[in-house]
């Protein structure tokens, strides 16, 4: 095959790559240069990034198939997790959950338990869980699926995930390890680069404007003069993700565009 062709292959698959794939890679990027800790990636395409993770830039990262057991890549048991071990990970640092968020907010304070005032909720959900220790004891970032002004809200009707404003009212107790290192969602990826620990657009998804960003979130984003584009996953990822992570395709069932 000549070069040309070479050339030509490789960017018709490019353009081919879809905003699931982009998601994926997104979810992926949070756990780049994370060492040996437990990667807890919750939902469809955290789990893709996470495992995507292990066989590409991060290789020491650790999977679990989700209960008691320690997983290789290919899903070989590598060891076993016992509760007890689990908790002492979590509580000590080494381990980087993925959570989802109902509401999310501009300080990164998540909720998952009810909508609505806590009082009389409109709507119950999963409950409060471990949220709060998860947050104040090892970093956590959050996958949204579907971006729009009922998730990314001015402020959570209740607080489960602990966000950079109510740690730092907390204390030097709730700081010392509180740490958010990303939120992704369907249009793009969201950091807390500003010098209040607020929200700032980080990257855009091909096909994602600013503007539809913007009207999507109930809050004043932080957006830099140039945004980019969430980067391209590259050939090995491509086919990482489509012929032996995910080649039955379920990170579409997340994602629709």
């Amino acid at each position: 095959m000549t070069t040309e062709n070479t050339t030509a292959n490789t960017t018709a698959n490019r353009t081919a790559v879809t905003r699931a794939e982009y998601c994926v890679i997104a979810c992926a990027e949070a756990w780049r240069d994370n060492g040996e800790v437990l990667a807890s990636p919750m939902g469809l395409v955290p789990s893709v990034g996470a495992r995507l993770a292990r066989r590409t830039f991060s290789p020491d990262l650790l999977l679990t198939d989700g209960e008691a057991l320690l997983v290789a890549p290919d899903g070989t048991t590598e060891g076993w997790l016992p509760y007890r071990r689990h908790l002492t990970m979590v509580t000590g640092g080494r381990r980087h959950v993925m959570m989802g968020a109902s509401q999310i907010d501009r300080f990164g304070n998540q909720n998952i338990s009810c909508i609505g005032d806590w009082e009389q909720p409109s709507r119950q959900l999963l409950g409060v869980r471990g949220a709060p220790v998860n947050t104040l004891n090892n970093p956590v970032s959050y996958w949204i699926p579907r971006h729009s002004t009922r998730v990314f809200v001015e402020r959570v009707d209740m607080i489960c995930g602990v966000g950079h404003d109510s740690a730092a009212a907390a204390g030097p107790s709730a700081t010392r390890y509180h740490r958010i290192p990303r939120v992704v969602s369907d249009l793009g990826v969201f950091d807390f680069a500003t010098p209040d620990r607020s929200m700032r657009l980080a990257s855009v998804h091909p096909g994602v404007t600013v503007d539809q960003v913007r009207e999507a979130t109930g809050f004043a984003l932080t957006v830099p003069d140039d945004v980019p584009c969430t980067r391209e996953p590259t050939t090995e990822e491509l086919a990482l993700i489509r012929e032996v992570i995910d080649p039955r395709g379920t990170r579409d069932r997340e994602v629709r565009v």
